[in-house]
């Protein structure tokens, strides 16, 4: 009997220590972690250097508020809109909290262009948190069930079909303020967004006055090889929601905005208690040093590429699997049929650490330090894995 409320199904493993890319058990067995946390820890457990970061300002000062100006908050949005190329950050605890900074945006954007039944265009199969305006804009039914009724307000249309969103664009037009769109759909499987698919959607905002708005909760921070998702094809939204990798561990999100959705919050507009803190955006802005001296963008594309292919070649004709597909350090194998299961199996019987989207892709999100080692380790047990189930 547990005092936990019943919210989640772990594994009988409770881990004591990690470093880089594995973890230890309370029993000493040695996990490769090739889920990362779902992509949080980006630059390997245990970092010297976020360690030091950490035990350096808890010893100084962990939160004041935001009645008052706190300088790792202003260095770390001056890091953050400097590499995305936008204006202004806003931060919270979390990606959900990002995604509703984001929405709130949509609304008074829509606000000031005098739409009183406002809209937002979301994807089939999207996946933006577990808030109520997150969750209605997410297609999850599971996510969704007995939380009815859901936050009014989206619409949505295939992921990668820019027709389908020109035909919305003719029915709903006048009432549509903002896009929300992953660049990688990774709750639903690794789904990647068909190139030219950002800047067809970038387009057609510009021409409806639209906001383009990109969670880049999990694609953002080197996951796919740049620095965000969209810099692939050159698309600088004017909302982006970051969070995850950011803090390696420690909870933060942010909302980044340009042009005239930077200015749309104002005093009491909107907030966050403990967003923002020196301790979460000291460490966020060591993640970035990390990521840019050790050139985290770089490996994940090399590493990525290099999984990726193998991966094909190695299960090109296997009977169980329908598909190979990624972006970056971000990969996910399809099978044909679900199983849910396998989570649990390459755990218990391969030490490896993966999760299974949607109930039949296998989701790799390794650190972005991943080695070659590490790479052909994940490789080998993923085999032994997927040859165990036939």
């Amino acid at each position: 009997m547990t005092a936990l409320m019943n919210n989640y199904q772990p594994l009988p493993i409770s881990f004591e220590r990690g470093q880089g890319c594995r973890l230890w058990d309370s029993e000493g067995r040695e996990y490769l972690d090739a889920l990362a946390g779902v992509a949080v820890t980006s630059v390997g457990h245990s970092h010297p250097r976020i360690v030091d970061a950490i035990r350096d300002q808890a010893g100084l000062l962990l939160h004041c508020s935001n009645l008052y100006r706190i300088d790792w908050q202003a260095r770390l949005a001056q890091r953050l809109t400097d590499l995305a190329g936008m204006a202004r950050a806003f931060f919270c605890n979390s990606g959900a909290e990002a995604n509703e900074a984001a929405l709130k945006l949509a609304r008074l954007h829509a606000t000031a262009k005098g739409i009183r039944q406002p809209l937002v265009v979301v994807m089939e199969n999207s996946f933006h948190g577990r808030t109520f305006a997150t969750l209605s804009a997410s297609d999850s039914p599971t996510c969704q069930a007995g939380f009815a009724p859901l936050v009014e307000g989206f619409v949505s249309v295939p992921f990668g079909d820019v027709l389908a969103l020109e035909a919305v664009a003719q029915r709903y037009g006048q009432r549509i303020a903002a896009v929300l769109v992953e660049p990688v759909q990774g709750e639903s499987g690794v789904q990647v967004a068909p190139s030219g698919y950002l800047k067809a959607l970038r387009q057609i905002c510009d021409a409806q006055q639209w906001l383009l708005m990109l969670d880049e909760i999990q694609t953002g921070l080197c996951r796919t090889g740049r620095w965000f998702a969209g810099q692939h094809e050159g698309v600088v939204p004017d909302v982006m929601t970051l969070a995850k990798a950011l803090g390696n561990g420690v909870p933060i999100g942010a909302c980044l905005a340009t042009g005239a959705a930077a200015d749309l919050f104002g005093p009491g507009s909107h907030g966050s208690t403990f967003g923002g803190n020196p301790l979460a955006c000291r460490v966020a802005c060591t993640v970035l040093d990390i990521m840019e001296q050790e050139n985290l963008a770089a490996n994940a594309a090399h590493q990525g590429r290099l999984l990726l292919n193998t991966l094909r070649s190695a299960l090109t004709g296997h009977p169980g699997v329908a598909a190979v597909r990624g972006h970056g350090l971000m990969v996910g194998i399809e099978l044909h049929q679900p199983a849910p299961h396998l989570a649990k199996l390459a755990a218990l019987e391969h030490g490896l650490l993966i999760n299974v989207a949607r109930g039949r892709t296998i989701r790799l999100l390794p650190p972005l330090t991943l080695g070659d080692d590490d790479r052909a380790v994940i490789v080998e047990r993923l085999m032994a894995l997927l040859q165990s189930v036939g």
